[in-house]
């Protein structure tokens, strides 16, 4: 070996002594790759570069140039991704909830309530069937008259619902009522 490359092996221990720091610091600052190390099991360094690249690397630290290990670039990254994620989930929700107030777009829950009360409607026009129809049929002569009476009946519900139309309104109204809109709409109407 020349005598320009001879190295100098030194344990963490002493290079821990030189450098003020613990024997674990210095075992750290090896794993992140901060100084360069010779031998792992047991740690061995080259005491003029690890020295030299020590120096270096506190100078940066100082000076703001500190050079960033992997762990550093990656933690950065993840929370670069995760702060992205999360914007981008936040414009997800504001547009459907954009959506929602356009009337584009509906909430399972707002759609089941309005069917439910379509449903209740269906129901209690049935239900009153039998007293309104009692009197009538009663004074029919014939069974085929009583059946006409009953069919007639019938008809002006299904006529009914078949002019049951989608009702944008109804929804706002569910959508504002849900959201607690109402009392900022009314607030702001009587402000003005």
């Amino acid at each position: 070996m020349a005598e320009g490359t001879k190295k100098n092996l030194q344990s963490s221990a002493i290079i821990a002594k030189l450098f003020g720091l613990t024997d674990r610091r210095v075992q750290q600052l090896a794993k992140e790759g901060i100084i360069p190390v010779e031998q792992r099991n047991p740690y061995k360094f080259d005491l003029l570069p690890t020295v030299q690249t020590y120096i270096k690397y506190l100078s940066d630290k100082v000076n703001g140039r500190e050079t960033k290990t992997a762990d550093t670039v990656k933690a950065e990254s993840d929370k670069l991704r995760a702060e992205a994620d999360l914007k981008q989930s936040k414009a997800k929700i504001a547009e459907l909830q954009l959506k929602e107030l356009e009337g584009q777009m509906h909430r399972s829950e707002d759609v089941e309530a309005m069917t439910n009360d379509l449903v209740y409607t269906v129901r209690s026009m049935i239900m009153a069937l039998p007293g309104r129809l009692a009197m009538d049929v009663i004074q029919a002569g014939t069974a085929a008259e009583a059946s006409a009476i009953i069919r007639t009946e019938c008809n002006k519900i299904l006529n009914e619902l078949a002019g049951y139309k989608y009702n944008p309104e109804a929804y706002q109204r569910r959508v504002r009522d849900r959201e607690g809109w109402r009392e900022v709409l009314a607030d702001e109407e009587a402000d003005e």
